[in-house]
């Protein structure tokens, strides 16, 4: 992983993923308050997961759309 980060391919996308995939996380887990899952099982923990992720888009649409929404 070291070497693929140090690449100059690496670099490129790790800093992209930094400015796009990383404040959504960071959103979900301060804002929306999932910091575990509660329930278990791999079905489960994705329908919770993409219900926080729905949550998460309607929060954008509605904060920068005032006219979509």
């Amino acid at each position: 992983m070291k070497w693929k980060i140090n690449s100059s391919l690496g670099r490129l996308v790790y800093s992209k993923r930094i400015g796009t995939v990383e404040p959504v996380f960071a959103h979900i887990c301060s804002v929306l308050g999932l910091n575990r899952f509660p329930l278990r099982g791999k079905h489960k923990v994705n329908t919770q997961w993409l219900l926080y992720c729905i949550v998460h888009n309607i929060i954008i649409i509605h904060r920068f759309a005032p006219g979509f929404t």
